[in-house]
């Protein structure tokens, strides 16, 4: 717990700093050539089929419920067991979450973008209302589901890098969920951006927290049998 609150704020400006905030830069970048170029609409149109939907609309739910669970199931778990790793995995993914949560919601009080609706109707892809809160933080540019889902699986995959099928496995999980949402409730490029922002924030939160997973046995040393 200690090392969540202590790394908090460095995370959070490392998410910025160097390479990570020209991915930032990408990001935007690649949506404004998606939305300038219409992709956007055309990636709409092409996903109204109610089959198709009605398999990925579950991603939103999977997307909104496992991020609450799983860190708590972590540390739980890790405590009741005594397992270092496991504990110190539940709060890097814990705080890989939050940062998701906090940057996109950011980004999406400033560009206050317009989610798509349910049936096609006038071409608004390019609707932005840019300002502060002038769209709220629930929907909008990036995805949220997305880039939580990215952030908590390059933590794994970092976190585990002798163990690279959990990660791929996470990174599959996390795919889902972003072409779900894609499909459903946000544009593609929400997804794309949601991938790119979530994955630097997984990497830079696995990277701070790798040390003291690598000794994680020390843990609960102090502990009482």
């Amino acid at each position: 717990m200690k090392h969540f609150f202590l790394t908090l704020p460095r995370n959070i400006a490392a998410c910025f700093k160097g390479w990570n905030l020209a991915w930032h830069a990408a990001a935007i970048a690649l949506t404004a050539v998606f939305v300038i170029s219409g992709a956007d609409w055309r990636y709409f149109a092409a996903t109204r089929d109610p089959g198709l939907r009605s398999w990925m609309f579950p991603a939103v739910r999977v997307g909104g419920l496992l991020p609450m669970a799983l860190p708590l199931v972590l540390i739980l778990a890790g405590a009741a067991a005594r397992s270092g790793k496991t504990y110190s995995s539940g709060w890097a993914i814990g705080q890989a979450e939050l940062l998701g949560s906090l940057i996109s919601s950011s980004y999406k009080a400033v560009t206050g973008r317009v989610h798509p609706l349910r049936i096609m109707g006038p071409d608004i892809s390019r609707d932005f209302r840019f300002g502060f809160w002038r769209g709220g933080v629930f929907w909008g540019w990036p995805s949220s589901h997305t880039t939580i889902a990215f952030a908590m699986a390059l933590t794994v995959f970092t976190l585990f890098p002798k163990h690279r099928w959990m990660g791929w496995l996470a990174i599959l999980y996390a795919a889902y969920v972003g072409i779900g949402v894609s499909m459903t409730i946000h544009w593609f490029s929400d997804f794309a951006a949601g991938a790119i922002i979530g994955s630097v924030i997984g990497t830079v939160v696995g990277k701070s927290f790798l040390p003291q997973a690598a000794g994680s046995a020390s843990i609960f040393s102090s502990w009482p049998a």
